[in-house]
């Protein structure tokens, strides 16, 4: 199973590159991080929130196959906990497909991509800052993974 991070925005800090490049250097191929980098929509006065968040989103949708079992990261999503995580990515090898974890831009996901999603998960009732976002996500991925294999990361 690959699972691709789809991300808006760009030009990240490089405490965030090495973070992320060094938990995702830790996961097996079976269990692959791949991070997609989508650019934010351009803000302007003649856009409304709405349309920058479409845009965003078919940005998006344009580096998805259709096939990959898409998985939303929402403020209105299910909190798990990391054992939680572990089970969902297990799960996620029974689907027999790739998976896809959408975050969106600063305004959030598009409500229509959103409702396309197969889970919605929350990462806290915190408002999270994106770099963050992609850290704290690499590092529960191998904590889950770790869990899985009986790895001693999470003791």
């Amino acid at each position: 199973m690959k699972i691709k991070l789809l991300a808006v925005g760009q030009k990240m800090p490089r405490w965030v590159e090495e973070a992320f490049a060094d938990y995702q250097k830790r996961l097996p191929k079976d269990f692959a991080l791949e991070l997609i980098e989508i650019a934010p929509a351009q803000r302007a006065k003649n856009y409304s929130v709405a349309q920058v968040m479409q845009k965003e989103a078919q940005a998006i949708t344009a580096k998805l196959t259709g096939k990959e079992w898409l998985v939303a990261l929402e403020v209105k999503g299910k909190a798990w906990s990391t054992e939680q995580l572990a089970e969902a990515a297990e799960q996620w090898k029974y689907t027999g497909q790739d998976v896809a974890l959408i975050v969106g831009g600063p305004d959030g996901l598009d409500p229509e991509l959103s409702a396309k999603a197969d889970q919605k998960w929350s990462l806290s009732n915190l408002t999270l800052p994106h770099p963050l976002v992609r850290v704290l996500l690499a590092e529960q991925l191998y904590r889950a993974w770790s869990i899985q294999v009986g790895h001693p990361y999470h003791k």
